[in-house]
């Protein structure tokens, strides 16, 4: 004798539910893989921006020190005597503002 076999037929809900889970379990390794290459790019565009951020900011402390010493009485006495101009501090009126 010859066995008959019953195949058990499934719903359109029960498919759709297997469908869902083979779908999620394709797609969650892929999601997980391309989030993290993506984390990892934000994070190395971050630390490129901070190494731009530290290298202005050590051009604008080395630029702050120049105008510094080219502001000073000294350097300001230097390039007016090599102009032909003398320092008198007679001829320098401080103004002040009344409140």
């Amino acid at each position: 004798m010859r066995k008959v076999k019953k195949r058990l037929k499934m719903s359109k809900f029960e498919r759709l539910l297997y469908t869902m889970a083979l779908f999620l379990l394709v797609i969650s390794p892929i999601s997980v893989v391309f989030s993290k290459a993506t984390l990892a790019k934000i994070n190395f565009e971050v630390e490129k921006q901070k190494k731009e951020i530290e290298k202005q900011e050590k051009t604008n402390e080395s630029l702050t020190m120049t105008i510094d010493e080219l502001a000073s009485l000294t350097k300001i006495q230097e390039v007016a005597e090599e102009q032909g101009l003398s320092y008198n501090n007679n001829n320098i009126k401080t103004i002040t503002e009344n409140q």
